[in-house]
């Protein structure tokens, strides 16, 4: 009879992902060993392989389950059917918020994907477009006159080239929270994105370059 999984099998595992995702994010994926990450956790090296098989297989579970806390976010937003201002401003605080709350695992998804195996690899952007695809729509509904040149979805990733390196100059100890910059953000971009919507020139010239 095959054995079961103890209950606190996936709390464990969990701790595991948690330790992992700061060495990556400290050291970079190649440079973090099995044997560190091991001794972080509190567990031997044996212990380790029993919950996963290798680096590759942990780098892709906290990126595949920090996508899946965006995902959230999007459907969170989605189900309180706000305006499409606060739609857009509940989004950008709900991604930034959970940008804090989980640094190093934000960190291993922006710099580490590009060493995980092509399927593994394509399965973590094919979530990532899900979140973009659903910053687009809300984009569109608060700016129509984006979607005759295409430009939601470059706009979209104008946004997420903002928020997505504020890790790099906001520390998690100093005196401003990267959530506390949810407000300033939504207000730069959609006064900017207003303010190019408004000059038919701008949008033309942009969409040829």
């Amino acid at each position: 009879m095959a054995r079961g999984k103890a209950p606190t099998f996936e709390q464990q595992r969990n701790a595991i992902m948690d330790a992992a995702a700061e060495w990556f994010a400290r050291k970079g994926f190649h440079n973090a060993t099995t044997a560190e990450i091991a001794r972080a956790c509190g567990v031997s090296k044996p212990l380790l392989y029993h919950y996963y098989r290798d680096k590759e297989h942990l780098l892709f579970d906290i990126a595949d389950s920090y996508i899946d806390r965006l995902l959230g976010v999007v459907a969170e937003v989605e189900a309180r059917r706000k305006e499409p201002e606060a739609h857009f401003a509940a989004l950008v605080e709900g991604f930034l918020k959970t940008y804090a709350s989980a640094q190093y695992y934000h960190v291993v998804l922006v710099q580490d994907v590009k060493f995980l195996q092509a399927e593994q690899a394509e399965r973590i952007r094919g979530k990532q477009r899900r979140v973009v695809a659903a910053v687009a729509v809300a984009l569109r509904r608060l700016e129509p006159g984006l979607q005759p040149k295409g430009l939601e979805t470059p706009v979209t990733m104008i946004l997420f080239g903002m928020i997505n390196w504020l890790y790099t100059w906001v520390h998690p100890d100093g005196p401003l929270r990267i959530e506390d910059l949810a407000p300033v953000v939504t207000r730069l971009f959609l006064d900017g994105v207003h303010g190019v919507a408004a000059r038919p020139r701008a949008l033309a010239a942009t969409a040829v370059g």
